[in-house]
């Protein structure tokens, strides 16, 4: 007994270890990037900056919140995140619901089953997807970035399997009571699973805030690039350069360059996530626990 919980012991101190060097494998790159942002060019060129600022400043913050075409991304990621977020919200509820049922209930079931299912291994690439946002005219638009992925076959699985958790005897008494399957849908199902929904809400606001590939693909012009794609032009050095202000402040000028400016702008651009994230949370944890222990 004695040797089992020193077993026990061993595994959690080398268990908290492990994870302990791995979150911080995680936070400290992050950590570096904000020190960046609030140091001097001449400390960041001189590699003097690591995990704390150097020749502390904001000049870059403040040259950020002028650039028009960071807004012009950030308020494009927003608008993305919230049209894309609602449309992939109702339409995964709209298809897991049936697709909850049995096959005595439901007889094409399996058929959409397999047919989802091929889709999450399947797909027919980015250059006919291309040819078909351009032939249905939405390129340059929100609707090329949010449409494509209006139904995300593995949010619909997880879904799907919350609904399965709910007792079929309070369907049978709203049906009783006359109730529509879209009044049992909305009035039972969606108010039972609000763990599973907020946990799938996070997935989905941060994949569209993330997403980057398909803003430069489809995007023509810079200042419909959502947030992330923005950013990764800037990074790649697309659009790098430092523009000399307009105002003559050459003072606060001289103490930015590329890489301080780089850095706050990946600051800015995480802080959203940042702030949803523990406001979920704790639907987060319960829905994963839900879905743990029961069958």
């Amino acid at each position: 007994m004695k040797n089992a919980n020193l077993s026990v012991h061993i595994f959690r101190v080398f268990n908290t270890i492990f994870l302990s060097i791995l979150a911080l494998l995680c936070v400290l790159p992050f950590v570096n990037i904000i020190a960046i942002s609030l140091s001097t060019n001449s400390a960041v060129a001189a590699n003097f900056v690591k995990l704390w600022p150097v020749n502390f400043t904001t000049y870059s913050y403040e040259y950020v919140m002028t650039r028009k075409l960071f807004w012009d991304a950030f308020f494009v990621s927003i608008r993305r995140v919230l049209l894309g977020g609602f449309i992939n919200m109702i339409l995964v509820i709209l298809t897991a619901f049936p697709l909850s049922k049995e096959s005595s209930a439901f007889k094409p079931r399996t058929v959409y089953v397999w047919f989802f299912f091929f889709t999450m291994l399947f797909s027919g690439g980015i250059i006919p997807l291309y040819i078909l946002l351009h032939t249905l005219g939405l390129l340059n638009s929100i609707w090329a970035l949010v449409l494509p992925s209006a139904l995300p076959i593995f949010n619909v699985i997880l879904m799907l399997s919350f609904f399965r958790q709910i007792p079929k005897e309070l369907e049978d008494a709203a049906f009783v009571d006359g109730a529509s399957p879209f009044r049992v849908l909305w009035w039972i199902y969606v108010p039972c699973s609000l763990p599973a929904i907020a946990t799938i809400g996070l997935f989905v606001v941060v994949y569209h805030w993330n997403a980057w590939f398909d803003g430069l693909i489809f995007m023509n012009e810079p200042s419909k690039y959502p947030m992330q794609s923005y950013l990764q032009a800037v990074i790649i050095g697309l659009r790098a350069q430092l523009e000399r202000p307009q105002t003559g402040d050459y003072e606060k000028w001289k103490y930015l360059s590329n890489r301080t400016v780089r850095a706050s702008q990946i600051i800015i651009g995480t802080i959203p996530v940042l702030l949803i994230y523990p406001l979920l949370q704790k639907y987060f944890v319960k829905g994963i626990v839900l879905g743990s222990v029961k069958g």
